[in-house]
């Protein structure tokens, strides 16, 4: 197996990790690529933050600015959104309810897979190099030439973070989690306004980080349709870990 370099750094509130393998994996070229991933990263961070009371996010929001006036990146992840929310049937939804019972702007469930993606793109000019970008768990992987290994990537047990449930193979690809083990009932059912009760994680399996982390997003916020909504989302395989600590694939299976 070739030899792997790896990167981290911390953004986005989370740890950004980079694995390479092959003909780029500690010299300039992959100094360089890495340098301009995580210079993305800090971007969106600073746009889409909503964290910070300066972000354009927070302040589109409030309604301080117009989304004429936010870079035209704010406009893409909320069409994004929006056509998630449709193909959800609503469950996904980048409006919550705050404390007070006002809806607060909140792309999250998008901006995650989404700016990974975006990060990874100088990633992919590097000729003859494997790579794998993780962000809080979620990655994007590429393998090149019929010799490079896949990637193979955990999927935690909720349960029990310390055992895996799971092996994906990928060689290229992106894989995304949404659950509760890390976070907590971050994600809201948008047609009720609650956090489902019956699915502890979903693990999407995607072409696209993008799509994959949206609809792990979205298949979770659908709760008991979690597995029965993802098995039509075409090109999506998929693993469903419900609250009781059954399983339930979504083919092709991940092992």
């Amino acid at each position: 197996m070739p030899a792997t370099a790896r990167y981290v750094e911390h953004v986005m509130g989370m740890p950004i990790s980079l694995a390479l393998r092959g003909r780029h994996t500690d010299d300039a070229e992959a100094r360089g690529a890495w340098a301009e991933a995580m210079a993305v990263l800090t971007d969106v961070d600073r746009i889409f933050s909503t964290y910070r009371a300066d972000s354009q996010i927070s302040r589109l929001g409030r309604g301080e600015i117009a989304l004429d006036d936010c870079p035209p990146e704010v406009a893409e992840v909320l069409a994004l959104g929006a056509v998630a929310e449709r193909e959800s049937g609503g469950a996904f939804t980048v409006r919550l309810s705050g404390p007070d019972g006002q809806q607060v702007l909140d792309p999250s469930g998008v901006v995650k897979g989404w700016a990974v993606e975006r990060a990874a793109e100088p990633l992919w000019r590097l000729p003859d190099t494997d790579f794998c970008l993780s962000a809080g768990g979620d990655m994007t992987c590429r393998t090149v030439g019929p010799d490079s290994p896949p990637w193979r990537i955990g999927v935690e047990d909720p349960a029990d973070l310390r055992r895996l449930i799971a092996i994906v193979p990928v060689f290229t690809g992106a894989v995304a989690t949404s659950g509760t083990a890390h976070r907590g009932q971050h994600v809201i059912d948008g047609r009720t306004g609650r956090p489902p009760t019956a699915v502890a994680s979903v693990t999407v399996v995607a072409g696209s980080l993008t799509w994959a982390d949206i609809d792990a997003t979205a298949a979770f916020a659908r709760g008991r349709d979690a597995a029965r909504w993802l098995e039509t989302r075409r090109g999506r395989s998929g693993l469903v870990v419900w609250a009781d600590g059954t399983t339930t694939t979504v083919e092709p299976a991940l092992r």
